[in-house]
């Protein structure tokens, strides 16, 4: 081949194999990746797309190539999303397809998750399977801690972790289910306190979800072999070097270190791509092209690992999974004293991304990329490391030091260098080194500081001889605090020196106040308190050489730890059903998600999965970049040349009305003249791949006249700017109860909103079938109805033409209970113009701009009480940020109203809600949908009043609880209340009482670490609040053979409502599941849906199976008596042969609600869920970084339909909830402008996040009659139980106030994010770092 690069004649052919099958691929584009070659050209649709980042490990697969040099066979997971199809030469990916079929035999990887209850939505199990695959292929018997290094890059957003652990731990060592004869110490069901009960041991109490007994062997020898045709083909052929062209990019891969010196001095800009995770990154989201791209990723010369007299010497390309286990090797068989940096490079990588990045991201990569918040240079700087660089006509040899990074993503490397290798030193024997990197999530973050920090001492003395202070997310690349290291040259390592360092580094590591990133005072504070950490690290090292130096203080020591995991235990409590039930009424047993083995599998068939038709096209919106602004011009000229573009799509497309809206129709489906958002739809590019519209869409031109937005609810509130009406709930006399109060306070809080990060964005598919207007879409939403009507007044048709169907949702979360027609009316409008299929899945970074997500809430309260903590009189006012349209804004801003008092009888009350009207995209309904908002308030000043009267909280909260019989605001009166009991029993089983005393010690035991408790009630009022959506319709046919056929109103997203409807059928046919079956949700079965929302679908659409069912029941009931021992088949039969209707209509609507805000009568819920969570905290009071020890969760749900599917409702709701209350945060620029758009900067929880100790009870003898077989809603309700969680902390950061004697209530904002809670712990650092005035400069983002 003709290496001179570009000219080649002959694109080279690409071979590799998917799942043992080879594949020769004649024309390779650069920019195709491995995910749309699986999905798009192979079909293969069980590998996922969840964020197109490499941030959530949908589609992670898993590669095997054989190394040559080292004659190794290598597995590793990979994310699918960036890796280059080019890469692939002679590698072996393995999807989850190849592993296992539910047609043919599943693996034991895919069957555990199953039926562990893992798998709730299923669109991030395949992803999950393939990383647990490739850890068992690497090590077939693993401990834990290796399944949690495995899942760092993976993300799910359903089940709350816990079951996916629970499952996959029967692989472990640890593991193994020992069927319940308990080992000592060693039965999975008996660890964790939380277990252990005393003699009045209750005998109808079960506690496993599943039995591991009945999991088929895994059998390591089993596995799917490398190729043996690519194994010889390896081996025989001295790789040659290769070149494929593209549309816009040529791929060259060069054979030797020679051609590779060469082609980069030829294209001294081309970009050197080994893992391509920045590359990857910078193509799709910075639209960056790069025309030229050099992959040397399997060059041996830059692969190798050699020692020298100095170090280890790593090969530019060698990646960070393969770095790190060198430098473990190393620490494990050299000296203490001569691996500090080596360990030091470890804690940074411990915490580096996830997996599948680290498995194909190389160490030369990431200091090349000069990233300013670079985990690992700034120990490469700290201590040293040596780089050399090398180009045709030479080598030189460069030290990392504070001038090698010249400016912004730039460094001292020329353009025709290259990278080829760094030195990594052995540390001296007088030589300290420790990394720090704080995030806001531990696992798989972006950092907000790291630093990395050596010193050197005169041999036998506490007198520094050597410093060298490395800071990345201080400056605009990563720096050294020199001047502060000078002045402390030559001095003892004492308190003195800490001082002066402090005060020297409070100046020298200044952050403009408007910096990108933001949170500047916390990160100047985190600059000192890493030093503090690194000083106190140092004196106890000095002491344990035997060096005279300072003591450190026993209530310091805690500062200075490491962080360690503890692997999670859990206990789950629920009644079993009576002895002697038959075993074919499943109702009340923990029966596994009837699609969970499917979605296992990668079978189960999501929206995107619908293979694509033959004249199929792919739609890419076009939206505004301003919040506010007329439009003046669209120039499509541009986008209209490019390849595979069809057409674009405007409002004057729309053939029938452009008004759309979820309740009113104050939105458009293509903006008209104006738009009133960043992210508003504007129109439409269609192509005929998703890479030619996207490409399209961003070439559309548009001209705006800009004008004033409102962002924030402060900026509404000025402006007056509200939609009507405003909201008021008033009982009891106000003026009287504060008069009556001993007591007055008034407080305020703000809640953030939060995005829904269902792991499958939006996603619409519409068919037009060619006459009459006729149009079929395939969407993923919870509102088939809503998509029908609105799609039909689009397209100007009769609702009879159009057909929506939901098969499943990868989740919803109230996300895709309206937003969803944003998508597909536009979808709809190109099909039928085109009268062509069209398709369009969202990207994430799309789907987080244009969809909205939970309201932000401001609230500000007056509350009276007496000396006893008795609340007497409340005044609050809830500001909702609602966005530039209705949406469902007034129902939730109700919901939030009906819930202002949580669980507390307060008799003189006044809520009212005002929505403020901004140019953010219209917020939505968010599981909880404004509940949590209200009650998040009422917790807030509950903690106010305890904290003014110094007296314990939970005290406080018993004392306020509601009691059976009493009146809510709302005049409705409780009924059937299990508050108390649920509280009861949630103080024993989390051992409460001992909790606080043990954390009061800790506390008085610790100084910079302090551990919070608090104990959270809730009361969730379950029926839509519009009272026309209470009601469901149900359709069920027996076909011939005696099996069913059962459709619903409901939509499946992970919630089990399809398990649980069959359930239903069964109980009532009196049949088992095996013979009935649920296809999908559609508009032409069941007719004028409700959403799938208000937490109500099993209680509505139960009813209305049942309803079905009976009607058939009745009429098999004759052939039944006539023979009573046949089988159902007969009775089927008989009935059919007799011209029996074997198909039946159910339908049912919840009686006597209907509440009215004008006159505060009539009722405006059926009944309330209960619960109440105790949770309790440790706060690194430096940092700011927190724990969750342990939670215990006591829920009413009445007789569960199925407890697995419950207690998985509690537990996904629950970590939901810790991530709105502790971790999620949105950051809008002051012009409206979204900062967070995947998962690189918005963080859900990960696997790291769950409660060390997780104890779930759902409460015994507890029927509801209100529901279907006694059951209640459990969707929404855990939610709100993670504020115990928040609470815990302002517990914590109270304790750590104390210190510094501030005592009494104090703000807290949620979510408690690392930065908020580390500025509410006031110490001498923080004193050093005040913030700036707020009006003197313009703030990075902030708060809506």
């Amino acid at each position: 081949m003709d290496t001179s690069g570009a000219q080649s004649p002959r694109p080279d052919e690409l071979l590799f194999f998917v799942n043992g099958q080879k594949i020769v691929e004649r024309n390779a584009d650069p920019e195709t990746t491995l995910l749309t070659y699986l999905r798009r050209k192979l079909g293969l649709t069980g590998t996922k797309l969840g964020c197109a980042e490499g941030g959530c490990g949908a589609c992670t697969v898993m590669l095997s190539r054989y190394q040559t040099h080292t004659e190794q066979l290598l597995h590793y997971a990979v994310n699918a999303c960036l890796a280059p199809l080019c890469s692939l030469h002679l590698v072996a990916v393995t999807t989850v397809e190849g592993i296992g079929s539910v047609a043919k035999k599943l693996h034991p990887v895919q069957e555990r998750i199953a039926r562990a209850h893992g798998s709730q939505c299923g669109f991030c199990t395949p992803g999950i399977v393939m990383s647990m695959y490739a850890l068992l292929r690497n090590n077939p018997t693993p401990k834990m801690a290796d399944v949690e290094e495995a899942f760092q890059g993976n993300l799910c957003r359903c089940t709350g972790y816990r079951p996916i652990l629970e499952g996959y731990k029967t692989f472990t060592v640890e593991g193994g289910c020992c069927g319940g004869r308990g080992r000592d110490n060693g039965c999975c069901m008996a660890n964790g306190s939380g277990a252990e009960r005393s003699s009045e041991e209750v005998v109808d109490e079960a506690t496993s979800l599943f039995n591991a007994a009945d999991f088929a062997p895994f059998d390591p020898t089993q596995e799917v072999i490398f190729p043996p045709e690519l194994m010889s083909l390896t081996k025989g052929q001295r790789s040659a070097s290769l070149c494929f062209h593209g549309d816009r990019a040529t791929w060259l891969q060069p054979n030797s270190l020679d051609e590779f010196l060469r082609l980069k001095w030829k294209h001294p800009d081309a970009r050197v791509v080994v893992g391509n995770t920045e590359v990857g990154i910078e193509v799709k989201f910075k639209s960056m092209v790069y025309p030229v791209i050099l992959a040397p990723a399997f060059m041996p010369e830059l692969n190798a690992v050699r020692r020298s007299e100095d170090g280890v010497v790593f090969g530019a390309a060698c990646t960070l999974s393969h770095m790190g286990a060198v430098l473990r090797q190393e620490v494990e068989t050299l000296p203490p004293h001569q691996t500090q940096v080596f360990l030091a490079v470890l804690e940074q990588l411990r915490w580096f991304a996830g997996l599948q990045i680290r498995n194909v991201a190389a160490v030369g990569g990431n200091i090349m990329t000069a990233s300013p918040i670079s985990d690992l240079n700034p120990v490469f700087m700290a201590t040293g490391c040596k780089l050399t660089l090398m180009d045709k006509d030479g080598s030189r040899v460069v030290r990392m030091d504070d001038t090698f990074f010249t400016g912004y993503r730039r460094t001292v490397v020329r353009p025709q260098e290259i990278l080829v290798s760094i030195e990594i030193p052995y540390s001296q024997k007088t030589q300290f080194v420790s990394a720090f990197k704080q995030s806001p999530r531990r696992e798989d973050d972006i950092s907000t500081v790291t630093a990395a920090m050596s010193v050197t001492f005169t041999p036998g003395t506490d007198v520094v001889e050597d410093l060298r202070l490395s800071y990345g997310g201080m400056a605009a690349t990563t720096t050294m605090a020199t001047r502060t290291a000078e002045t402390l040259l030559g001095r003892r390592w004492g308190e003195e020196l800490l001082q002066d360092a402090c005060s020297s580094l409070a100046q020298e590591m200044t952050l403009d106040p408007s910096a990108p990133g933001g949170m500047v005072t916390y990160r100047r504070t985190l600059s000192l308190s890493l030093f503090y950490k690194f000083y106190l690290t140092v004196l106890q090292k000095l002491r344990d050489q035997g060096v005279k130096a300072d003591e450190v203080r026993a209530d310091c020591l805690s500062a200075a730890d490491v962080y360690h995991a503890e692997t999670p235990s859990s206990v789950q409590v629920y009644q079993a059903v009576p002895e002697g039930r038959v075993q074919d009424d499943v109702v009340g047993r923990p029966m596994m998600h009837l699609s969970a083995l499917k979605q296992a599998t990668g079978e189960a068939v999501y929206c995107d999965d619908v293979p694509l038709y033959e004249n199929e096209l792919y739609l890419s919106l076009v939206t505004s970049t301003r919040a506010h602004a007329n439009i003046l011009s669209i120039d499509t000229s541009a986008a209209e040349q490019l390849p595979g573009v069809v057409c674009c799509v405007f409002a004057a497309d729309i053939p029938g009305s452009n008004a759309t809206g979820a309740v009113q129709y104050d939105e458009t489906v293509l903006a008209d003249r104006q738009v009133t958002c960043v992210g508003h739809i504007i129109g439409a590019v269609v192509a005929d791949t998703q890479l030619h519209a996207q490409r399209a869409a961003k070439a559309v031109r548009i001209q705006y006249e800009e004008l004033q937005p409102l962002v924030t609810i402060q900026e509404a509130i000025a402006a007056q700017s509200f939609y009507q009406p405003i909201r008021t709930l008033q009982s009891g006399d106000l003026e009287a109860g504060f008069k009556q109060a001993d007591h007055v306070l008034e407080g305020e809080m703000h809640m953030g909103g939060q995005e829904h990060f269902y792991l499958e964005t939006n996603v619409s598919l519409a068919v037009p079938r060619g006459e009459d207007g006729e149009i079929e879409l395939f969407v993923s939403t919870q509102s088939a109805a809503k998509t029908q009507s609105l799609v039909a007044k689009a397209l100007g048709v009769p609702a009879n033409r159009v057909v929506v169907r939901v098969k499943r949702m990868g989740g919803g979360f109230g996300g895709k209970e309206t937003r969803t027609t944003v998508l597909s009316t536009v979808v709809a409008v190109a099909a039928n113009k085109l009268k062509r299929p069209v398709r369009c899945m969202l990207d994430r970074d799309e789907d987080m701009l244009v969809t909205g997500g939970r309201h932000p809430f401001y609230g500000k309260y007056k509350v009276g009480f007496l000396n006893s903590g008795k609340v007497v009189a409340l005044d609050v006012s809830y500001y909702s940020n609602a966005g530039n349209s209705m949406d469902l804004s007034l129902s939730i801003m109700e919901r939030a109203l009906f819930h202002m008092e949580n669980s507390y009888s307060v008799a003189n009350v006044r809520g009212r809600g005002f929505m403020c009207r901004t140019n953010l995209p219209s917020n939505t309904a968010f599981r909880g949908f404004g509940g949590p908002q209200g009650m998040m308030i009422a917790e807030s000043w509950i903690t106010d009043v305890a904290q003014s009267l110094g007296r314990p909280a939970e005290e406080v909260r018993r004392l306020n609880l509601y009691v059976e019989g009493e009146s809510t605001p709302y005049t409705q009166i409780l009924t059937q209340f299990t508050l108390d009991r649920c509280w009861d029993e949630c103080l024993s089983r989390s051992g409460y009482q001992q909790r606080r005393a043990a954390v009061n010690i800790y506390n008085s035991q610790n100084r910079w670490t302090k551990r919070g408790l608090a104990i959270v009630p809730t009361k969730f009022g379950i029926s839509f609040t519009a009272l026309f959506l209470n009601q469901a319709g149900a359709l069920v046919h027996i076909y011939t053979d005696g099996s069913v056929l059962l459709t619903h109103g409901g939509t499946e997203m992970g919630q089990g409502l399809h398990t649980k409807m069959i359930q239903v059928a069964s109980r009532v046919l009196g049949i088992p599941c095996s013979k009935i079956h649920i296809s999908e949700t559609s508009t032409n079965t069941v007719p004028n849906t409700s959403p799938t929302a208000a937490s109500a679908s099993s209680d509505l659409n139960g009813a209305a199976v049942q309803n079905a069912c009976e009607i058939l029941v009745k009429r098999l009931e004759p052939y039944k008596t006539k023979s009573p021992k046949g089988s159902w088949e007969d009775w089927v039969r008989a009935a059919y042969f007799d011209r029996v209707n074997l198909s039946a209509n159910g339908f049912y609507k919840t009686p006597d609600l209907g509440y009215d805000f004008v006159s505060n009568s009539g009722r405006a819920f059926n009944y309330f869920t209960y619960g109440v969570a105790c949770s309790e905290v440790e706060v690194d009071c430096l940092t700011g970084a927190h724990k969750n020890l342990s939670t215990t969760i006591v829920m009413d749900v009445g007789h569960s339909l199925n407890p697995a599917i419950d207690i998985g409702q509690v537990e996904g709701g629950f970590m939901q909830g810790l991530g709105l209350f502790t971790l999620e945060e949105l950051h809008y620029s002051p012009q409206g402008v979204l900062l967070t758009r995947g998962p690189g900067s918005y963080k859900i929880p990960a696997f790291g996040d769950i409660p060390t100790q997780l104890t779930v009870s759902l409460l015994r003898d507890a029927p509801n009659d209100k529901a279907i077989f006694a059951s209640k809603a459990v969707g929404e309700p855990p939610l709100f139980l993670a504020s115990a969680n928040f609470y815990a902390i302002k517990d914590a950061i109270a304790a750590a106030r104390l210190e510094s004697g501030i005592s009494g209530p104090f703000r807290l904002d949620s979510p408690a994010s690392s930065e908020r809670i580390r500025n509410a712990c006031s110490d001498r650092f923080t004193k050093l770092c005040p913030p700036a005035e707020p009006s003197s400069f313009v703030p990075w983002s902030v708060q809506v």
